[in-house]
């Protein structure tokens, strides 16, 4: 119950926080649209299943997010002069890169920022840790295959002791 409870108190701040409007049609919208994310969260049963805790460094996480928004926009120069150029520089190519985040959730988020990058997508993701990427162009896979961006994740993730043998 305290799930959900805290399920709705949430949905109804960012429903207040995005809207910024308190006119009754919409409050009514919001109100009808939160009842029926519940609804369909109980009958999911979303709300019973324990996730990984997010235990990311606040600072580093920031710093990542700073150097992700300069990838995205130099991405998007890149593509940008690919599809304008003449000669039409594509090569559209799908290799395999292996995702050396340590934990579950810092694959995920390299997995997304992946997608997140003009040129690439995400097309298949494995807990093993491989990635199925979809590049605009091969020389996008190297830059991945170089590792810059993984271990930027890396330097984002928590470090955890690793027991041996218990």
């Amino acid at each position: 119950m305290t799930q959900t409870l805290r399920l709705i108190v949430t949905m109804v701040c960012l429903w207040l926080l995005l809207s910024g409007l308190f006119k009754t049609q919409l409050l009514i919208l919001g109100a009808i649209s939160v009842a029926i994310v519940c609804a369909l969260a109980q009958r999911m049963r979303v709300l019973e299943h324990r996730g990984q805790p997010i235990y990311f460094r606040f600072l580093n996480i920031m710093g990542y997010w700073g150097w992700l928004m300069g990838q995205i926009v130099l991405s998007n120069i890149d593509v940008t002069k690919r599809v304008w150029s003449k000669k039409l520089d594509i090569k559209p190519t799908l290799r395999r890169v292996s995702a050396t985040p340590d934990t579950e959730m810092g694959r995920v988020v390299y997995a997304n920022s992946i997608t997140l990058t003009p040129g690439t997508t995400t097309i298949n993701f494995t807990p093993e840790g491989d990635i199925l990427v979809h590049a605009l162009h091969e020389d996008s896979l190297r830059e991945l295959e170089e590792g810059d961006m993984s271990e930027r994740i890396r330097d984002v993730e928590p470090h955890f002791r690793k027991h041996s043998g218990n």
